[in-house]
């Protein structure tokens, strides 16, 4: 659910990176991190466990320049990739603006894609969201791998993408994508609460 404050003019989303265990999302975040000029990023808080997995979430303010006269914020976060982490997974995604579906493209972790997309799904109903309108988009990482290991954008597209969602291919390590995906997931929040000020304007 967006903030706006009109007292000082910014409307603040939340994006929600989602996915199996080591598929990306935190490097999809570090590279951004990365690459945004000081001024147009905040702090990235990043908790993580022994095994330098992501158990809480990354936070990354991002400032992406004024809509109807509003300051656009964007912060971004990403969930758990475990699934014994489901509590935590829940709270980050309360309250979302829109998803990034980050996918490991290795063959082997098809199952564990599948598993995490279906998650989703019950975590979004939980929240009382409907998964249909919710802005989502679909990144396949690691398509810098050797060939044999992994599955091409089609074949992901067809194991994954149900709904027919905007996909991208990447390799987030490299950037390759990243922006890209952040971009498509910008634009759908935006297009999305544009829609919903103007039915406001309406009623």
């Amino acid at each position: 659910m967006s903030l706006v404050n009109f007292t000082t003019r910014e409307i603040t989303c939340k994006i929600v990176y989602y996915g199996p265990g080591r598929s990306g999302k935190t490097t999809n975040l570090q590279y951004i991190y990365g690459q945004v000029p000081d001024d147009r990023r905040g702090r990235m808080v990043s908790l993580a466990t022994q095994t330098d997995r992501t158990l809480f979430f990354d936070f990354l303010p991002l400032d992406l320049g004024s809509i109807s006269g509003f300051t656009t914020k964007f912060q971004l976060y990403t969930v758990p990739g475990q699934v014994y982490y489901n509590a935590t997974r829940k709270l980050v995604l309360q309250g979302a603006d829109g998803v990034v579906f980050v996918a490991d493209s290795q063959l082997r972790q098809l199952d564990e894609n599948l598993e995490s997309l279906q998650n989703l799904h019950v975590n979004v109903l939980e929240h009382g969201m409907d998964i249909r309108t919710l802005p989502m988009v679909v990144q396949f990482n690691k398509q810098d791998l050797p060939r044999e290991l992994i599955l091409s954008p089609g074949e992901m597209d067809d194991a994954l993408n149900f709904r027919g969602l905007p996909t991208f291919p990447a390799d987030a390590l490299h950037g390759a994508g990243v922006f890209e995906t952040l971009k498509a997931i910008s634009a759908e929040v935006l297009r999305k609460l544009s829609e919903g000020a103007a039915t406001a304007r309406r009623g």
